[in-house]
């Protein structure tokens, strides 16, 4: 049987256990490629795993890439003008309009793939409060992973 490569690659992170879980989830909040879900359920249907660790592990994982995604946004930010910036002075307008428009529950949807790891960043380069943001990181990324190991496990929410 053919296995695809990101499946083999969730294989093999979850050998690692819960420290291939945790750096999963780290580097998937990144702007980094990683599939953290794909480690996850690998680990949810061996039931080698107890379903609450994972979930913990998979969080804090995700929330502390998330955070260093703000860190890195907010020390950015002072070279917003700056050339070499990595946001258009076009992108960041919209992006504060976003976030004055929707406010911090915009982070609410941290967890979408593509769109979520570079709202934390922005979140971090138009200074939100770091409570606030790690609160409702928290809350999108654990709900994402609950529902995805609700599905598996057969849960009802």
């Amino acid at each position: 049987m053919i296995i695809p490569s990101w499946v083999a690659t969730g294989l093999d992170l979850a050998w690692l256990g819960y420290g291939g879980l945790f750096a999963a989830a780290f580097v998937a909040a990144t702007v980094l490629p990683a599939q953290s879900e794909v480690v996850l359920a690998t680990m949810l249907m061996s039931g080698r795993y107890e379903p609450s660790v994972l979930l913990l592990t998979a969080t804090s994982g995700n929330v502390l890439g998330s955070v260093l995604n703000w860190y890195l946004g907010r020390n950015l930010a002072r070279f917003r003008n700056a050339a070499w910036f990595p946001f258009s002075s076009a992108s960041m307008d919209k992006a504060e309009a976003r976030f004055s428009r929707y406010g911090h529950w915009i982070l609410l949807f941290s967890w979408v793939p593509v769109i979520g790891d570079p709202l934390t960043l922005v979140a971090g380069v138009l200074q939100v409060r770091f409570l606030i943001f790690v609160i409702i990181v928290i809350v999108a990324k654990f709900m994402r992973y609950a529902v995805l190991a609700a599905s598996i496990l057969g849960w009802a929410l």
